[in-house]
């Protein structure tokens, strides 16, 4: 987690940058819920700083839409509904549809050879008690994807989704097993190594959506507000 440290030695220009950053991370741990007020004077008085950067970080987070600023009341952490959970899945089929093409023409044998060797250390740490998920794992090679697609502005919506995607999990408490990521990411690195673009999107769409439908099946909405909403 930053510290009034690290904002008090971050100069003016990222000041509001590096405030961004720290409230996703309260977010993302849970010091900060769904719904949950940002009060501007509290976090300015943990960080030893005027309320003026965290009034511009704010300004950003809204734009990401990341919080809601509320009249009468203020910032606040934006809540999630159904067609929210819709819009966050599909649009990141598209992108990593998109991405996995790109980076089947891209990859070279060594990039194709550091994903299988990575995958190998992944599958070791099923047997490590000591690692409780495999999910940042998992996360790296969809990163990888992303990089190998050489498309700088798909990396840049790549970042913007993954924070809806870490939050959506975290709000509904949505954790994968160890076997689970592993089984389940190897189709992505074998689309890869077929070296077929079409096929290659089909499988990442295919396996986008099945964690869409799988988010589904836990029932924090109505399923016909759920049901609604579809893309094959």
């Amino acid at each position: 987690m930053l510290s009034s440290i690290d904002v008090k030695t971050a100069d003016k220009h990222s000041l509001s940058t590096t405030i961004v950053s720290l409230i996703k991370q309260k977010i993302i741990a849970g010091e900060l819920n769904p719904g949950d007020r940002i009060v501007e004077t509290r976090l300015a008085r943990e960080l030893e700083i005027s309320q003026t950067p965290i009034r511009e970080a704010i300004r950003q987070l809204a734009g990401e839409g990341v919080v809601t600023i509320v009249p009468n009341k203020g910032p606040l952490v934006r809540t999630f509904s159904a067609a929210d959970i819709f819009e966050i899945y599909s649009y990141r089929a598209v992108l990593e549809g998109m991405a996995i093409r790109l980076a089947v023409q891209n990859a070279s044998i060594n990039d194709i050879r550091h994903l299988e060797q990575f995958y190998e250390e992944m599958k070791k740490k099923l047997l490590d008690d000591s690692i409780p998920s495999l999910q940042q794992d998992s996360g790296y090679i969809h990163h990888y994807i992303f990089k190998l697609s050489k498309h700088s502005v798909l990396l840049n919506m790549f970042e913007y989704i993954s924070f809806r995607i870490q939050l959506v999990n975290r709000i509904v408490g949505k954790k994968f097993s160890k076997e689970r990521e592993v089984s389940e990411h190897w189709e992505l690195i074998d689309a890869l190594k077929q070296g077929d673009p079409d096929r290659a999107e089909q499988v990442m769409r295919e396996h986008i959506h099945r964690s869409y439908r799988e988010f589904v099946d836990i029932g924090m909405f109505d399923r016909t507000d759920l049901a609604q909403n579809e893309w094959i």
